[in-house]
């Protein structure tokens, strides 16, 4: 079976060796990794890694926490390094009230920019959105139509109904390592909702590992294979054919993994 992560977050310092972590992932089956960015620097970092590993590919953008840390020439330099032949989204990239001195404004206006930047690129976005659904889908209602190369909300976080909501606007879903407890009861009825050509497996590492390795760290693609029979025990399929839908699913929205 092939594997695939479609966003995680490797590094040196949570990771070490990196030419171990990628030669794990490969022999889990792992075939392909996409490292996300969530700042100006994170994304450089990103696309370092495409450029030295195999089967690594990279996104570009500014998280919704970090856009007070940056200013407007960041997203010119993130607008260039989206244009590398392995960046295959921008992102991460979204809104995020989860914590009380949020700028839901500034949010709005870096994420409104991002949202312009992939659809003059031609290139998906890779969405986080938590603690923030009214806004989410009141937002992607309105620029989904500019959005031609598609659109993945990055860890699901909110009922079934907004993801059916969003499901309308074309949107694709990735779950991770939350998915596989059992008091996941919204990713979970999420994941048995969905239409099959919109689901895709990642693990936010070094974040969220699954059951088996709860309170772990750092989190590795490595968990892909556990999280993907999850999804299959969840729908009721075989893991080998959850595993092709997703593999078709990833190439489906991310063009350039095609490459």
């Amino acid at each position: 079976m092939k594997y695939i992560d479609v966003h995680c977050h490797p590094d040196d310092e949570n990771f070490g060796d990196l030419d171990g972590f990628f030669a794990r992932a490969k022999f889990a089956g792992v075939e392909k990794v996409i490292c996300a960015g969530v700042d100006l620097k994170t994304s450089l970092y990103a696309s370092r890694l495409a450029e030295n590993y195999e089967g690594c590919y990279f996104t570009a953008g500014i998280h919704p926490t970090e856009t007070a840390k940056g200013g407007i020439d960041d997203l010119e330099q993130i607008y260039k390094l989206a244009q590398c032949p392995k960046c295959v989204a921008i992102g991460e990239i979204g809104l995020d009230y989860h914590y009380p001195d949020t700028d839901k404004e500034r949010q709005k206006d870096y994420f409104i920019r991002q949202l312009s930047m992939a659809s003059k690129l031609g290139l998906p976005v890779q969405i986080h959105s938590r603690d923030s659904a009214e806004d989410m889908l009141s937002l992607l209602k309105t620029y989904a139509p500019t959005l031609k190369s598609g659109i993945l909300l990055h860890c699901y976080s909110h009922s079934a109904e907004i993801a059916a909501e969003l499901e309308k606007l074309g949107c694709y879903f990735s779950f991770g390592g939350t998915s596989t407890y059992s008091g996941s009861k919204k990713a979970r009825r999420t994941i048995a909702a969905l239409a099959s050509d919109r689901i895709m497996t990642e693990t936010d590492s070094p974040y969220l590992p699954p059951k088996s390795k709860q309170g772990t760290f750092p989190n590795t693609p490595e968990s892909i294979p556990e999280i993907l029979q999850n999804m299959a025990d969840i729908r009721g399929v075989s893991a080998e054919e959850m595993s092709q839908t997703v593999w078709n699913n990833a190439h489906a929205l991310f063009k350039k993994l095609c490459n």
